[in-house]
């Protein structure tokens, strides 16, 4: 946590920039700061949750002043997309970004106008590619839980998820999900990164919302799929190893070309999230055994420990392999799997 804080430092950005005002964040990856880089949407919400865990004593980060930062990083038109994306707000963005900015506490009055004003982000009529992707529906389930719980969308976006599993013959027909829902276009091939995904959100989803027994079943189905994939001691590490995919869209301001955004995943933690969800230790109880269970989470764990540096997780060596969002997704596994392991 003291070597994460430090990169956060490091990595900060506060920058003048016309028409936005002074603006203190973080770009895409830790490494990308010198000489000092435009914060990004993406980054700064990531960087303030980052914040928000590490909750340091001392002020030389303003949670308030990264939290202003996303107030004029919003678009023109309201909500906020990735540096790739262009001039149109994008679902996935919007909800995280107002997910970190309910949990900071922002004013719930600006909060309730915003999401009112990104309504139409979270209708699959206006982006049906992008609400095709579990990425995406994922992306927004997580935020929206966070920022608008009683947000009517909430209940079609989490049906859109339900709808999207597919059932996986290789691991006894248990369901699970692919980089595509399933019944839409692009690859619905079973993926461990993409079910630790939709786990996530429908176990976050059940606990704010409730659940009946058939989405109770689909998420405990892609928990039990997680169950029977290989990542033991004594097995492979398929389902830990990191992925990447790219999201395509028609461009917003030319229907002809197409928007790409390209996003990795940090397979490791993700599964290991999954298997720490409420429900996993009595799916596995019930399934596999509480043995099996352990010797999963404890696999993922420490491959999330071990690719890290002093606080930092790395991808790659380039100037965007320390991206902010990893050290998030690695500090959040190791935080809640010491809570679970400690025996006082």
């Amino acid at each position: 946590m003291d070597g994460t804080y430090q990169a956060l430092r490091r990595g900060l950005s506060v920058i003048e920039m016309s028409g936005h005002g002074p603006l203190t964040g973080w770009p895409h990856s830790l490494a990308e700061s010198d000489p000092p880089v435009h914060p990004t949407a993406f980054g700064t919400a990531y960087g303030l949750h980052l914040l928000l865990d590490i909750a340091p004593y001392d002020g030389r980060i303003r949670v308030g002043q990264v939290a202003e930062t996303l107030w004029r990083l919003r678009l023109p038109g309201g909500g906020w997309a990735a540096r790739s994306q262009g001039s149109g707000a994008r679902p996935e963005v919007s909800a995280i970004v107002l997910g970190a900015l309910a949990r900071a506490g922002a004013d719930p009055r600006l909060l309730e106008a915003e999401i009112r004003s990104c309504e139409v982000l979270w209708n699959p009529d206006h982006d049906a590619s992008g609400l095709a992707n579990t990425y995406v529906v994922t992306n927004v389930l997580r935020g929206l839980l966070r920022a608008a719980p009683g947000a009517t969308a909430l209940e079609r976006l989490r049906e859109v998820l339900v709808h999207g599993a597919t059932a996986d013959p290789a691991r006894d027909n248990h369901r699970c999900w692919g980089a595509a829902l399933a019944g839409g276009l692009g690859n619905p091939a079973p993926s461990a990164a993409h079910t630790a995904r939709a786990v996530v959100a429908l176990d976050r989803a059940a606990c704010v919302l409730g659940e009946d027994e058939r989405q109770r079943t689909v998420r405990e189905e892609g928990l039990r799929w997680l169950l029977a994939g290989p990542a033991t001691p004594a097995g492979g590490m398929t389902d830990l190893q990191n992925c990447q995919e790219e999201v395509r869209r028609p461009d917003q301001e030319d229907p002809l070309h197409q928007e790409l955004l390209s996003v990795r995943h940090f397979a490791a933690a993700w599964v290991a999230r999954a298997l720490m969800t409420d429900g996993a230790r009595k799916v596995a109880a019930e399934d596999v055994g509480l043995p099996a269970w352990e010797a999963q989470l404890t696999t993922a764990v420490a491959r999330v420990r071990g690719m890290q540096r002093g606080g930092v997780w790395r991808w790659d060596d380039g100037p965007m392999g320390h991206p902010v969002w990893m050290a998030y997704q690695g500090l959040s596994v190791l935080r809640r799997h010491a809570l679970m392991a400690y025996r006082p």
